[in-house]
């Protein structure tokens, strides 16, 4: 076989990134050379949604032009803090805000607007839903990410999202196999390790995934964790033939398309090099690798490929059979009803009221929360909490609060010390008359030095309310008479529900679906 035939072939189990908001030159040499079939698109190629319908139709229109097939758009589109899509999209509330609705349907509404507005630009792979069980509070990638920490909660969610992406035009991905829920360590800047026996991941981890393959999910994502007690031979699952093809595959009898985790993660990319790390995904059972940033890796990962299948490291004919399957998961998906209208407007609306719904009390007055008419606001900045979260846009909550319900705005950093904490402590009591505090958390139990400082302020003042923007395990060890509520994102559209929750104008009835002990 020639090698431009061999080349065309790798180019189908490939999807590549790049980082512009047009074709530019990188990636229209990865289509045009390398034959590369498949794209991942991030918050940095997307403006908004007239611009991503162009890129995606430009997009296609080149690779079917050098591949002779359609092309996979893929998009992180989770939901809450994992959103890729312009402001002017609805972006639905992430996982654990539309479990904390109490409502399973609300994850079929929330699956199925965000399948027809990805169809109707031209993104027909979503990386959703994550069924992740949230079982360790500590987990620094996860947290509201996940439905929950129960397993069969977390896998009636999922499902009803599953259904409600593919009811709305495009293929849906089940992650993280097998499972990254319990960690303390971010495979994108380290190499975590689950210690846990078959027996035990069927327990937890396992059950969200098996429900969502008895529903019909096309695609599920493999994750870079060791499972020693899985794999003895030191690499992380997704290059592991024994828990791709012996565990998912065979044991769960998985039919449908195993992609990777960016391959350019440090899990892979530090232990064992992204090429080489592709190649032994390639071997494990994996159909599909995402390259996600960088086009010279995109060239090494292509060449590396092409070269097994030149030395016989790879078998072609086994390559032949795989990308019969992904060719034939494409005419599959080809064939979907896609939307070709979408009310942007009408689907924004939903998701604020299902934001609302989400808003959880924990020890919240059941008269409401009232900060006065000298409160006093202060909040974290919304940083980037992992390598898979955007870079954030949401305004200071802070700022935002001053901005919007009057009084005094203070800045914190992410995880205030000593000397930070005495400050704040002292540019309050300058403020006359305080009656209320209102203190906005983003993660506060991983960064511990913002709950210090909640602790601290609860010596000196009474009527304070916590607001979690992020994981709720801030307001898990409140202080006496300190009041709570869970908002589970930091964004625009969490700061103007908590203004409307602090105007009185709704009641927060979200449930917990996470313990906090």
């Amino acid at each position: 076989m020639e090698r431009s035939d061999l080349r065309r072939l790798v180019g189908q189990r490939m999807v590549a990134g790049f980082g512009d908001t047009e074709i530019n030159e990188d990636i229209k040499d990865l289509i045009i050379n390398y034959k590369i079939g498949n794209i991942i698109l991030f918050k940095h190629n997307i403006i908004n949604n007239e611009q991503l319908k162009k890129l995606c139709g430009d997009l296609q229109d080149l690779i079917q032009q050098h591949t002779g097939q359609e092309a996979f758009i893929a998009v992180d589109q989770e939901g809450g803090m994992i959103t890729r899509l312009g402001q002017d999209a609805a972006n639905m509330p992430g996982a654990m805000a539309i479990a904390a609705t109490g409502k399973v349907e609300n994850a079929f509404l929330s699956g199925k607007i965000t399948g027809e507005q990805l169809s109707s630009v031209g993104v027909n792979f979503d990386l959703a839903p994550t069924v992740d069980v949230n079982s360790n509070m500590h987990n620094p990638v996860i947290g509201v990410r996940s439905y929950s920490d129960r397993p069969e909660e977390a896998a009636r969610y999922a499902v009803a999202m599953t259904k409600g992406l593919l009811e709305g035009g495009v293929y849906a991905c089940a992650k993280h196999f097998p499972g990254h829920g319990d960690t303390n360590v971010d495979s994108h800047v380290g190499l975590p390790l689950i210690d846990k026996d078959i027996n035990e991941l069927e327990e937890c981890e396992l059950i969200p995934f098996r429900r969502v393959i008895e529903a019909g999910i096309p695609a599920v994502m493999t994750t870079h964790i060791l499972f020693p007690k899985m794999e003895e031979g030191n690499v992380p699952a997704t290059m592991s033939h024994k828990i791709i093809t012996g565990l998912l595959k065979e044991k769960l009898g998985f039919k449908g398309l195993v992609v990777s985790d960016c391959m350019q993660m440090s899990a892979i990319k530090k232990y064992y090099g992204t090429a080489e790390g592709s190649l032994q995904a390639i071997k494990a059972g994996v159909d599909l690798v995402f390259i996600s940033h960088t086009a010279s890796i995109v060239r090494e990962v292509s060449d590396k490929l092409t070269e097994a299948l030149e030395t016989g490291e790879l078998s072609v004919r086994d390559m032949e059979n795989a990308v019969k399957k992904i060719i034939g998961c494409k005419e599959e998906l080809r064939k979907k009803k896609r939307a070709h209208g979408f009310d942007a407007e009408k689907g924004r609306e939903t998701a604020f009221e299902l934001l609302k719904q989400s808003i959880t009390p924990v020890n919240f007055p059941a008269e409401g929360f009232s900060a006065g008419n000298q409160p006093v606001f202060i909040g974290a900045p919304a940083f980037r909490a992992s390598n898979v979260s955007n870079e954030q846009e949401a305004a200071q909550f802070a700022d935002y609060m001053e901005e919007n319900m009057g009084g005094t705005g203070i800045r914190i950093s992410p995880d205030p010390g000593k000397e930070e904490i005495a400050e704040v402590i002292k540019r309050v009591k300058k403020e006359k008359a305080v009656t209320g505090i209102v203190i906005g958390t983003y993660n506060g139990h991983l960064y511990t030095g913002q709950m210090e400082l909640v602790r601290a302020l609860a010596d000196h003042y009474s009527n304070i309310l916590v607001i979690a923007l992020r994981n709720p395990y801030d307001l898990r060890e409140l202080p006496k008479g300190v009041y709570g509520i869970a908002a589970y994102e930091y964004t625009h559209k969490s700061l103007r529900a908590i203004t409307e929750l602090l105007q009185k104008q709704f009641v927060p009835n979200g449930v917990l679906p996470v313990k906090m002990g």
